[in-house]
């Protein structure tokens, strides 16, 4: 699944004279509503890439963040702006910032509030890679397209214990990898995709 946007920006950010409106019980449930956003996007089965064509402000920085990866153009600017109008990030973007980045670099960003620009998030573990403009999308796509290409219950498995196992113990993360792995001998994929490899063709996987 790629996510991009259109024009100057991927996403700027909420409305800010509509959030001014808010009451504070108002405010948990719009924070809550896109928390459960975010956290659908993350826990797709299928990788999801955000295509960071222009900014990536406020939310729009937390969407593209709750995606498994992202590549910008060098035009992209990304920036958690919340702290100058005295708020914070509200969609997960500390939490997720912080595991993307680094406890340091997420203090910075957050706590400044400062944009940074494509080739310091690439630089920083923000953005994975950077293309031109013209180019971005077409990248995304092909990244895209490669994994459609794999087995998809191996992909999906292996996204689950990354997410799962970043938030365990490394024993537990490592009981996860192997019961996936024992549990992938037990698919028509790996059984398609071990026979193809033997058989020097490309495998038909049915997703099962």
């Amino acid at each position: 699944l790629v996510l991009t946007g259109e024009g100057r920006a991927f996403a700027a950010g909420a409305d800010i004279a509509q959030m001014r409106a808010l009451s504070p019980v108002e405010a948990l449930a719009f924070g809550r509503l896109g928390h459960a956003a975010t956290a659908a996007l993350e826990a797709l089965a299928v990788p999801t890439i955000a295509a960071v064509n222009g900014f990536a402000l406020g939310g729009g920085c937390e969407l593209a963040l709750a995606c498994d990866w992202i590549y910008a153009s060098t035009k992209a600017r990304f920036g958690q702006p919340e702290v100058g109008l005295g708020l914070v990030p509200g969609f997960g973007g500390t939490t997720r910032l912080v595991r993307r980045v680094g406890i340091a670099w997420a203090k910075e960003l957050v706590l400044t509030g400062a944009p940074v620009a494509a080739d310091e998030a690439l630089r920083i573990g923000l953005a994975n890679r950077v293309f031109e403009p013209d180019a971005l999308l077409d990248a995304a796509i092909a990244a895209g397209e490669a994994i459609a290409a794999k087995g998809p219950v191996a992909v999906a498995a292996a996204k689950r214990i990354m997410q799962e196992g970043q938030d365990a113990d490394v024993r537990t993360a490592h009981a996860l990898e192997q019961q996936a792995f024992g549990l992938a001998f037990a698919t028509d994929d790996a059984r398609e995709g071990m026979g193809a490899f033997l058989e020097k063709r490309d495998p038909h996987f049915a997703g099962r």
